[in-house]
């Protein structure tokens, strides 16, 4: 029988919660029943930061800490994991922890409603084993907002605190915690099931259990990292009956290296995808690093930002472009097919009732392709694209012999270029003069709307710029003449 109980580690014991509903915030829980009120609520939507607090979970044999928004983490996805939050880490007024101690020594804090989002994150950094430069900091803080202090002081607190050699009670008792952890993991009979039919958050432990659960109740709402399902609940304030949480499936985390592809679960976040992709092509890894901040890359999922089918999200175009296939599965039947042809209409996906995504594999580029992906965003960090372009193109003898070009945010679904694909082929690199006139087929591919982001103008008109860039870096154009961002990377490649 499935329990019907939430567990997870908080201040060194199990906590278990039943009878809570099944759209229940973290950080509802940790105000409402702990009246745990360091955490604060600030944007309710997982961008200011806030309401960061540091989730562990086991990773090969030892716990990882990550940020994570609790505005937006459902409370039953935190089951088997610690839950930390900045009111645990001085339990006595005499000794502040070392993150805690160089923000007051940098001044790093003045109205305080943010400090303790700042805390969290940095003290998942204090424990991730990297002695931090200021460019790394600065990433690890990108979801982490203040109005008062400025990011100065903050930033130099983090240099001063974080050196890679974690030194604090969760590092003395690191053996413990993995060991507590691994027990609350259960094993795979171990499926939970809070609620009754009518309303309940369900978070099987097998991938035949979630297609089976999945197939049952095809109407109930799967969730995977809810850093889109949580505003369902904050900000329209729907009533989520019956959840499905895909995260406790151990075999849709695993992200596997072949020879000639990348296969990714789809339960995987992004950081635990990120390394994989990164490999791919540097544009990859960096359109990830601007994807969205640390919070959401920890919750969030590549399979997620797939099937909420949005014509916006920034990883459908790059795997559409790289040639990605996908697998879904309705009980016991599987199928595949190409990501692109994944998504019909805006809102409508090729999907049936109960049908579970469960895998995408992505090809590498071959010794004769070469790969370009932009994102084009009001806002450099933790922002929605205007538009994305990525770009393969297969290059022989100077001369493009084929094209698989894809954009997001230029329709109602991330989509390819074909009338650009056939205009590009036969281009020469080393006649530029010729590139515009391929540029210019995107209008028969493309009508963008205008919209708060971005005039439909602006959008063709960058993304036909975005193709001659492609085009600029591929023919040999020192980057820096068209980069303002992965200069460093884009050379090493």
């Amino acid at each position: 029988m499935p329990r019907d109980v939430v567990r997870f580690l908080r201040r060194g014991r199990v906590v278990e919660r039943r009878g809570f509903a099944p759209a229940e915030t973290l950080l509802d829980h940790l105000r409402l029943n702990e009246r745990a009120l360091g955490t604060k609520e600030g944007c309710a939507e997982g961008d200011c930061g806030a309401c960061t607090v540091a989730v562990g979970r086991l990773r090969d044999g030892r716990t990882v800490y990550e940020p994570v928004n609790a505005c937006i983490q459902l409370l039953g996805m935190v089951d088997g994991a610690e839950v930390v939050i900045a009111d645990d880490l001085a339990p006595s007024s005499r000794r502040l922890h070392p993150v805690q101690q160089a923000l007051v020594e940098a001044h790093a804090s003045q109205c305080g409603f943010c400090t303790p989002g700042f805390v969290m994150s940095l003290f998942a950094l204090y424990h991730a084993g990297v002695r931090a430069d200021r460019a790394t900091v600065n990433d690890w803080l990108a979801g982490n907002l203040c109005r008062c202090t400025g990011y100065r002081p903050i930033a130099d607190a983090a240099l001063a605190c974080c050196t890679g050699e974690a030194d604090d009670a969760y590092a003395e008792r690191a053996p413990e915690t993995a060991r507590r952890l691994a027990a609350l993991a259960g094993d795979e009979d171990d499926h939970l099931h809070a609620g009754d039919e009518d309303a309940f958050f369900a978070a099987p432990a097998t991938e035949d259990a979630l297609a089976a659960l999945a197939a049952r109740y095809p109407d109930a709402i799967l969730v995977a990292g809810a850093t889109d399902v949580g505003l369902w609940v904050t900000k329209q304030l729907r009533d989520l009956s019956r959840i499905v949480h895909t995260g406790r499936v151990a075999s849709l985390h695993e992200v596997r290296e072949r020879a000639d592809r990348v296969e990714i679960g789809a339960a995987a976040t992004y950081a635990e995808a990120e390394p994989a992709l990164r490999a791919l092509d540097p544009d990859v890894g960096e359109m990830l690093r601007r994807l969205g901040s640390k919070q959401v890359r920890a919750a969030g999922t590549i399979g997620g930002n797939i099937a909420n089918g949005s014509p916006i999200g920034d990883s459908p175009p790059v795997l559409i472009a790289l040639g990605a296939t996908i697998e879904l599965r309705l009980g016991e039947a599987r199928r595949t097919l190409p990501l692109e042809d994944f998504f019909i209409d805006y809102g409508r996906q090729d999907r049936d009732p109960g049908e579970v995504l469960t895998r995408i594999v992505v090809p590498r580029p071959g010794p004769a392709e070469h790969f370009r992906c932009y994102k084009i965003s009001k806002r450099f960090d933790q922002d929605i694209s205007a538009l994305l372009g990525a770009f393969r193109l297969r290059v022989q003898e100077g001369r493009v012999v084929e094209a698989h070009i894809a954009y997001g945010g230029m329709a109602a679904t991330p989509k390819r270029a074909r009338c650009a694909e056939r205009a590009a082929a036969g281009l020469r690199l080393d006649e530029p003069a010729a590139w515009p006139a391929a540029a210019a087929a995107l209008a028969e591919d493309f009508a963008p709307i205008d919209d708060h982001r971005a005039s439909a103008a602006y959008r063709m008109r960058v993304a036909r710029s975005l193709l001659v860039k492609a085009l600029a870096e591929i023919a040999g154009r020192p980057s820096a003449e068209t980069r303002v961002v992965g200069i460093r990377e884009r050379t090493a490649a």
